[in-house]
C-alpha cells in the first residue's frame, strides 16, 4: 500500500498565482497531479492535509477540483486554517465521508489495510489548531472502535513547536487532550500533519510525526528568534508512505515533483559498476 501526501495547496479562484504572482499555486498542483498519476507504482490514494484553499471560498475550491479530479486514485481531505468547512461541504458533497460529524469535518476511513483517522484541528477565522473536548471525545470513541486495527490519523497542524516562530504561535493548542487519547490507543501508529509547508519530522507520544514538503512553495527555513515570516521556492517534493508488503514497516518516501536526470544505470551488461 502507498499513501501520498498532499498540503497546503493555497489555490486561488481562476488559478490566479498568489503572494503578487510569485507563486503559481495552480500550475503547482496540475503538476504534481500529474506526478502521482505517472508514478510506478502508482499510489493507492492521497490524503490532503489542510488549506486547499487560500481564503477558503468554494471558488477556488471548484479551480482546485479542476486537478484533483483529474488523479487516478481516490482522495481525501481535511481543513486547513485557510479553509472553510461550509465550502468545503459544498463544493466536495459528493465526498460522503465529509458528513460522518455535524460541526467539524472529522471522520473514517475503514476496510484499508490502515485505518485512516482524518481529524479536523482548524478553527473558524482562527490560524492556529484547536482540539477541544468535542473532538476529543469523538477521537477516542472513534479509535476505542477497532483497537487492533493499526491506524493512521492525519490532521493539518502538528501539535508541537517545530523552531519556525511565525508558524509555531499558529500549531496546535489542546495537543494535551490528543496526548492523553493516543496514549490510551496504541494502535495509532503514525501521525500526518500540514501546516508547516516543510519536510519535519519528530517523535511524539512515542508515535512518528510527519509534517508534509511542499510541493508549491516552502516556509523559509529559519531558525532564529524572531525571523520573519516568509517563503522560498525550493525543490517540490511530495511525501509518500509505502506499507512495506513482506516487513509491514511503514516507511516514508519523498519523491521530487520537479525534472530530475535518470534513472541511470549503476552496472554495465557484464554487471560491472560503470567507470
Amino acid at each position: 500500500m502507498i499513501i501520498a501526501q498532499l498540503t497546503d495547496l493555497h489555490i486561488k479562484a481562476g488559478g490566479k498565482p498568489a503572494y503578487a504572482g510569485k507563486v503559481d499555486t495552480f500550475a503547482r498542483l496540475q503538476q504534481a497531479v500529474d506526478h502521482l498519476n505517472n508514478l510506478q507504482p502508482r499510489p493507492d490514494l492521497v490524503l490532503i492535509t489542510g488549506d486547499l484553499g487560500d481564503f477558503g471560498s468554494e471558488a477556488e475550491y471548484r479551480q482546485a477540483r479542476l486537478a484533483l479530479d483529474r488523479l487516478l486514485m481516490p482522495f481525501y481531505l481535511v481543513p486547513g486554517n485557510h479553509d472553510d468547512r461550509r465550502a468545503l461541504r459544498a463544493v466536495f458533497a459528493d465526498h460522503q465521508y465529509l458528513f460522518q460529524t455535524q460541526d467539524h469535518l472529522s471522520y473514517v476511513i475503514d476496510g484499508l489495510p490502515l485505518r485512516l483517522v482524518g481529524l479536523d484541528t482548524s478553527v473558524p477565522g482562527k490560524p492556529h489548531g484547536l482540539i477541544d473536548a468535542e473532538r476529543r471525545d469523538w477521537l477516542e470513541q472513534t479509535l476505542s472502535r477497532a483497537p487492533a486495527q493499526r491506524t493512521l490519523l492525519f490532521m493539518h497542524h502538528p501539535p508541537v513547536a517545530v523552531g519556525l516562530e511565525h508558524m509555531d504561535v499558529q500549531r496546535l493548542h489542546g495537543a494535551d487532550e490528543l496526548a492523553g487519547v493516543l496514549k490510551q490507543q496504541p494502535q495509532v501508529e503514525l501521525l500526518l500533519c500540514g501546516h508547516l509547508h516543510r519536510p519535519v519530522e519528530f517523535i511524539w507520544c512515542g508515535r512518528p510525526v510527519y509534517v508534509g514538503p511542499a510541493h508549491n512553495h516552502a516556509v523559509t527555513l529559519d531558525l532564529r528568534p524572531g525571523a520573519p515570516s516568509s517563503f522560498t521556492r525550493e525543490p517540490a517534493m511530495i511525501r509518500l508512505l509505502y506499507l512495506h508488503p513482506q516487513s509491514g514497516l511503514l516507511l516514508s518516501h519523498q519523491s521530487h515533483v520537479d525534472d530530475s536526470d535518470g534513472p541511470h544505470p549503476f552496472f554495465d551488461q557484464q554487471g560491472r559498476l560503470i567507470d
